[in-house]
């Protein structure tokens, strides 16, 4: 089983050498690209290459890397293998909520970004965090509205991040097979421990039920799990643990 890995966990690691050599050790296959590993992609390639690790999928952020910079982000994503594109956030004046038309128009930015993308022969779409999920003054969820108004984008899903928002994952990845086309996997702590990890735990060592969660995820097509951790306290026990659980699902 192919298991991909969220660079950004290992953020505060030694280095990014020793990140992708403990990443192969322990069995993972793949990464996910994020800002702090393209500052230098020949570099990044090569330890891939190195490693026997590819990375099928990248974080560019924020969504006018798709705009602005957008023969930088292609060609990033070309040299690095990177076939799918996901914007990862808002921009910081939608985290306190925004309205209805900000969020609008957040979706059209996207549509237009994913048609891009597509004409350069590679995937777009969005990856969730908590905002997404909590309802605008007149009742909508932002995260229907993007996936609204972008129709041709993709969704990577990160399903602690629904949970942390309030919503129930299963009725989404219900809802929304046909969009998923990859997921974070990720844990949450049980209340009051591991608070100097901001409450995120290894997978398998949190109260996500995975192995259920899993079985929906691939129930719906998805074949590309990442996981993740936001603050970890130690890289490789957080890498070593949760692809050890999640090889048992």
């Amino acid at each position: 089983m192919d298991v991909s890995f969220q660079l950004y966990s290992a953020r505060e690691h030694t280095s990014w050498a020793d990140t992708f050599a403990l990443l192969a050790k322990l069995g993972y296959t793949q990464v996910e690209g994020f800002g702090g590993v393209y500052q230098n992609v020949e570099e990044t390639r090569d330890l891939m290459a190195a490693n026997g690790l590819t990375m099928p999928s990248g974080h560019f952020f924020p969504i006018s890397q798709f705009e602005d910079n957008f023969d930088t982000t292609i060609a990033t994503a070309k040299t690095l293998g990177i076939k799918k594109l996901f914007c990862p956030a808002p921009e910081d004046d939608l985290r306190n909520g925004g309205d209805l038309a900000a969020w609008v128009d957040l979706g059209q930015r996207l549509e237009t970004a994913a048609k891009r993308v597509q004409d350069a022969g590679l995937s777009f779409g969005w990856h969730n965090h908590h905002w997404e999920f909590i309802a605008l003054p007149d009742g909508e969820i932002p995260m229907q509205v993007i996936l609204d108004t972008a129709p041709s984008i993709e969704w990577e899903m990160d399903v602690a991040w629904v949970v942390r928002g309030g919503a129930d994952p299963m009725s989404w990845i219900d809802s929304y097979k046909d969009r998923i086309t990859a997921a974070h996997v990720k844990d949450i702590a049980t209340e009051g421990e591991c608070e100097d990890e901001d409450g995120w735990a290894d997978v398998g060592h949190g109260t996500m039920d995975w192995a259920s969660l899993t079985t929906a995820l691939r129930g719906a097509g998805v074949s590309l799990f990442v996981m993740e951790h936001d603050k970890p306290s130690d890289t490789p026990r957080f890498a070593e643990r949760s692809i050890a659980t999640f090889k048992t699902f």
